[in-house]
């Protein structure tokens, strides 16, 4: 074994309500592998995936693991690796990574999170009623315009116009967008309106 293969490397894993995602760090915290890929209920095996790849990637490592995510505990019992909650996890990171910072926002797969830093003390709102204005409401608007989240993201740099689309209803935004297209909108400004709109809902639910 190299003395690669004896130092102690930090595993990362946030199970979240549509995705997996794993991240391997080295003693400095410089980050060697990350990933993400969409789980459709199959936790176990898209870990077990991800955690393929990152062996094929950097061999064989001692690791310390971590797990977090709305669906991250059940797991983590399971497997007798430690927790550490949502919030926790993302207000760490932040210490170090941006310690300036006074305001998180993180946007789910199914839900919405606020986070205040105010004075050593942190506060958080989550909207998990509604899945409007969240990962899966950004999916189903790239599926109306035959694209994607990246793709979404690609067309939105390019925008001259945006239009009003309600992000608050999947179904409303849907009855806002069809016309749009049928009447010649842009993709690149379809794409600028649903990421406004998301940050509009984003506010007025949370903030």
């Amino acid at each position: 074994m190299n003395k690669k293969n004896k130092e102690f490397y930090t595993l990362g894993i946030d199970i979240g309500s549509t995705t997996v995602k794993a991240a391997i760090l080295d003693a400095d915290h410089r980050l060697l592998f990350s990933d993400y890929q969409r789980h459709y209920a199959n936790i176990r095996e898209t870990l077990s995936s991800l955690l393929q790849d990152a062996y094929a990637k950097l061999g064989n490592l001692i690791l310390h693991p971590m797990i977090t995510g709305s669906g991250g505990l059940t797991l983590a019992n399971h497997l007798g690796v430690p927790f550490v909650q949502e919030v926790i996890a993302v207000s760490t990171s932040l210490q170090e990574l941006a310690p300036k910072t006074d305001v998180a926002i993180e946007l789910g797969g199914e839900d919405a999170k606020i986070i205040y830093f105010e004075g050593g003390s942190v506060e958080q709102r989550m909207n998990g009623i509604c899945a409007g204005g969240t990962g899966s409401f950004i999916d189903q608007m790239a599926s109306l315009i035959q694209t994607d989240a990246s793709g979404l993201n690609e067309y939105a740099k390019n925008y001259k116009s945006l239009y009003t689309i309600a992000a608050r209803c999947g179904v409303f935004a849907k009855t806002d967008i069809q016309p749009l297209i049928n009447e010649g909108a842009t993709k690149e400004d379809l794409s600028a309106s649903i990421f406004q709109e998301v940050v509009n809902q984003t506010i007025s639910g949370l903030a």
